[in-house]
């Protein structure tokens, strides 16, 4: 192993570089739908020993118009970590979002041809977070064990970066490695992801300590030892708990209540078009028919159980609300008592009321992107529209610069869609206060509540989603783990809704109770799990991961002082 870190740390040029872009695409191995942990083992490792390496060349200082040496803005050592690091993340971000390239051939004819922006260029951006965790990493750097922990507070600070600046984008945050694994990630309950990615980060970069430079004070002989050791302790603590949390779970229903998830399975392809508009809501309505519809409720013969059915995001080609013929079709199927909670687009009619009563021109018309609640009747009972949309998908950054350029979104909304207000509960019979999550929205961690931070806890997560942008690949699967997190760190279950797959029930705890898998067409029925009493990361979201980090820094800063 010492003469593999004596190769790592001293390699050069191009050799240096290939050997950060291969360790960064392992890690995709830690990811859904492998969820292999030790697969973060070996770019954490190799992260460290390029680290080591940055230092391994003296630079000579450069000289000014006058003769004179100027010092840097940062030292050798960091900017050539940046370097390395920026290779290591774009290795990663490309073996984990490769699948992005299947939204570009639902529409080929459109979209093909920028499909290396996506499938390239949006890894070669997100490098530039790994980048930075390592040079702020190589500033806390020191010989030794300790190091470990300085990777891990920076390149964890660089993840939350990555899921906040220009709106955010927490993909396969490191942390998932944990989260993957419903055992480890009862750990999430408590800490949360970004806790979850410093202690994923420091247990895998362990076997970094089997190679590299050595502080003054630690025996070569009894270092990896000691980690070792360590490691499989804290792993061994994290398991435990886990088994024991899933052990004692409380596994009551809400009764009352009984769940008909759909997932049609229709392609985004040419056939989800405004003219397939009746044989798409025939093919709903078929396999919504399959339920079984209200029965009587075991736990009082007298009360009837209401049928909630939910449909997936985007689910038809035109708008829900303005057509009657539609409303009225979805309004028949409808049992007396039971509802629809469905994904549609929505058009705002209020703004062009208020124009015409101020005598005003006319405004753009504004859409979004909602879950609607229909009863029986075809009445709109309550809306939500989508807070976090996705930039390029839903709405196009710099609109007019980009049209000028050829660009487009992929909706086929005039415009893209507007963002929602605010994160608000969605009233749904029959259920309790419901936390309504479009597509992505799912997988920012603390980011699930509605607003403000005071308002009443709901009693379910609603993740309705269309990955049929991702075809068969690892996407879908990558983007049902992230949204599992949730339930885990919220300490509610959850109702997911995706069009085709994976659909699914989850508890408070993260068991998946029912499930439709990916590619498959039918009906998911099945009651509601209770929420339990908000976990710790629940109740502070924001201090419970900070506490790890700072944990984690603090080691490093101390090693650091005593150099």
């Amino acid at each position: 192993m010492s003469a593999i870190a004596a190769a790592i740390i001293q390699a050069k040029g191009w050799r240096r570089r290939l050997i950060a872009l291969a360790a960064g695409a392992t890690g995709a191995l830690a990811m859904a739908p492998f969820h292999f942990f030790l697969g973060l083992a070996i770019p954490a490792t190799v992260a460290i020993w390029l680290i080591d390496g940055s230092a391994s060349k003296i630079q000579t200082p450069p000289v000014g118009r006058f003769g004179r040496a100027t010092a840097p803005i940062l030292p050798h050592a960091a900017r050539r970590a940046f370097a390395v690091g920026w290779w290591w993340g774009f290795g990663y971000f490309l073996a984990g979002l490769w699948w992005l390239g299947a939204a570009f051939l639902v529409e080929a004819e459109a979209f093909a041809w920028a499909m290396p922006f996506g499938v390239i260029g949006l890894p070669a951006l997100l490098a530039f977070f790994p980048a930075l965790g390592f040079l702020l990493a190589r500033l806390l750097w020191t010989p030794g064990a300790s190091r470990i922990f300085a990777f891990a507070a920076a390149l964890t600070l660089a993840e939350w970066l990555r899921g906040h600046v220009l709106t955010g984008f927490p993909w396969n945050t490191f942390g998932m490695a944990l989260g993957g694994n419903l055992v480890l990630a009862q750990l999430a309950s408590v800490i949360g992801l970004y806790g979850l990615t410093v202690i994923a980060l420091v247990l895998s970069s362990v076997p970094a300590v089997l190679g590299g430079p050595i502080a003054p004070r630690e025996s070569g002989a009894r270092r990896p030892v000691a980690a070792f050791g360590a490691a499989v302790l804290a792993l061994a603590a994290i398991y435990g708990f886990g088994a024991l949390r899933l052990a004692l779970a409380d596994r009551g229903a809400v009764q009352g209540v009984e769940l008909a998830i759909m997932q049609p399975n229709l392609a985004q392809d040419a056939k989800f078009r405004p003219e397939n508009r009746d044989a798409i809501l025939a093919h709903y309505l078929k396999l919504s028919a399959a339920a079984k519809g209200p029965a009587k409720n075991s736990a009082n013969s007298n009360e009837l159980t209401t049928t909630v059915f939910v449909w997936p995001e985007s689910a038809f080609p035109f708008i829900l609300s303005h057509d009657p013929e539609a409303l009225a079709d979805i309004g028949a199927f409808l049992p007396l008592g039971a509802v629809l909670v469905t994904g549609a687009a929505r058009e705002d009619d209020v703004l062009p009321i208020v124009h015409a009563a101020l005598g005003l021109p006319s405004p753009p018309t504004r859409y979004f992107n909602a879950i609607q609640v229909i009863a029986n009747g075809g009445l709109i009972l309550d809306s939500y529209d989508k807070v976090h949309l996705v930039p390029f998908g839903e709405y196009l950054p710099l609109q007019s610069m980009l049209n000028s350029l050829g660009l487009h979104h992929f909706v086929h909304v005039p415009g893209g869609f507007e963002a929602g207000a605010a994160r608000k509960t969605l009233a749904v019979p029959g259920l309790p206060e419901v936390a309504p999550l479009i597509c992505y929205e799912a997988i920012f961690p603390g980011e699930v509540m509605p607003q403000p931070a005071g308002a009443k806890r709901p009693g379910v997560l609603l993740n309705v989603t269309n990955d049929a942008w991702f075809g068969m690949t690892a996407g879908p699967h990558q983007h049902f783990a992230q949204a599992r997190l949730r339930a885990i760190e919220e300490g509610l279950p959850m109702i997911r809704a995706a069009n085709t797959g994976i659909s699914a029930i989850i508890d408070p705890y993260g068991q998946i109770l029912e499930q439709l898998p990916l590619g498959a067409e039918g009906l998911l029925e099945g009651t509601l799990p209770q929420a339990i009493a908000p976990p710790f990361f629940a109740r502070w979201p924001f201090a419970s991961s900070f506490s790890v980090w700072f944990a984690a820094l603090l080691v490093a800063l101390t090693a650091r002082a005593r150099v």
